[in-house]
């Protein structure tokens, strides 16, 4: 079909993927900043992670799906150059309504990582396909993680503000770049946009594996931002008192996740991926767990959110290793379908994470962050028994 995907080019579509989806949460360190600037509170303030997670949603429903329908060569840099048009703003964004709403646009904008990773993992042969998809999601995850530190690291050398004018400075040379190195692709498909959307809903109808992945992974992004969101705020009071720059480091941390992501694309590859998902989402059970029974232990904290991290990026990984299987020439679609609902979960996690902080604290957050959880080892194992059950139907109508 393509071009063979080079490791040069794998990395570089990491990189890319971290940048871009790095624009959603150059805010979480900063909230605190964010909210005296404006003179409100945490709970309101934290409302812009559940605005960028918002657009970002729409943006996979309506944009990603285009994918199959128009070159990715193109379609990739004209998204990107409107996230940093809509960043630019927000450098100067007059109040929080107005940062809202562009923070809105630009998580949009910010989908073009998932543009990317179904790129990927087309021009990827079927015995790396698990790895490569895992090397560029490791590359997502490292934005989303880094891009806190980078924030409050900028933030206490300059303000808030700058990081969102670094970001769209960033984020104008990345589309130049991919606008050279995209490779061209075969003939499109002759299909109207309605049509395309269409087809994105029936997919999710007609697919229950692509329907039972995107549950969890709505579930395990919940429990991603629930704890991402609230973290800030946590840190920021007693006993730590830390500032926006010391909280950003805590991405750093969290970046140990990344690295069990192509680990996960092999056994993915080997058909374990049942098996790697009961472990991973128990990881995330534990490291909640840890959270609530040691909330002022450095230590802890420390080990549970490299615990946290692993378990939420082995899991996305596997979920995306599967769904990709389904049907090879619609993965914008299969993928837009499975983002919405992983990023809805998120959009919910960040909303409730920031009220339940505001009302019952730090407890309140783990012991939701350990409910979200299990509900998520829960369909884990519905997964599991109904793919069981479903195996031996099939070799009989064969």
């Amino acid at each position: 079909m393509h071009t063979p995907i080079s490791n040069r080019m794998v990395f570089l579509f990491a990189a890319a993927c971290g940048l871009s989806a790095a624009n959603l949460y150059y805010a979480q360190p900063v909230l605190v900043n964010i909210a005296h600037s404006f003179h409100t509170t945490s709970a309101t303030a934290s409302l812009l992670v559940t605005c960028a997670q918002v657009g970002y949603a729409v943006g996979l429903a309506l944009l990603v799906p285009l994918g199959d329908l128009l070159p990715r060569r193109k379609l990739i840099p004209t998204v990107l150059s409107i996230t940093a048009a809509a960043l630019a703003i927000a450098a100067a964004a007059p109040g929080l309504s107005a940062l809202a709403a562009v923070t809105v646009v630009f998580g949009v904008g910010s989908v073009a990582a998932q543009l990317i990773v179904p790129l990927a993992a087309s021009l990827a042969p079927d015995e790396r396909r698990g790895q490569v998809v895992g090397t560029v999601m490791s590359g997502l995850l490292l934005g989303i993680l880094l891009a806190r530190t980078v924030s409050g690291l900028v933030a206490n050398a300059s303000s808030w503000r700058m990081t969102y004018l670094i970001a769209a400075v960033t984020t104008v040379g990345l589309a130049a770049v991919l606008w050279r190195v995209v490779p061209e692709e075969g003939p499109r498909p002759k299909l109207s946009y309605p049509a395309l959307l269409g087809s994105t809903l029936k997919l999710m109808l007609e697919e229950p594996v692509l329907r039972r992945r995107s549950l969890l992974g709505g579930l395990n992004f919940a429990a991603f931002s629930i704890f991402w969101t609230t973290i800030t705020f946590h840190l920021a009071a007693a006993p730590f008192h830390y500032s926006a720059g010391t909280i950003g480091l805590f991405g750093l941390v969290g970046a140990a996740g990344a690295l069990v992501a192509n680990f996960a694309g092999r056994w993915a590859d080997r058909g374990l991926h049942h098996l790697t998902t009961a472990i991973f989402v128990a990881f995330i059970v534990t490291s909640f767990a840890m959270f609530w029974a040691w909330p002022d232990n450095l230590g802890a904290l420390l080990v549970g959110i490299v615990v946290f991290d692993i378990g939420i990026q082995g899991a996305q990984i596997t979920n995306q290793a599967v769904i990709y299987r389904l049907h090879p020439d619609l993965r914008s679609r299969i993928n837009a379908g499975y983002m919405v609902s992983y990023f809805i979960g998120g959009a919910i996690g960040s909303a409730i994470g920031g009220a339940v902080y505001s009302s019952y604290q730090w407890t309140g957050v783990c012991a939701l962050g350990i409910a979200v959880s299990v509900l998520a080892a829960a369909t884990t194992a519905w997964d599991a028994l109904r793919e069981r059950r479903a195996t031996p139907a099939l070799m009989v109508a064969s």
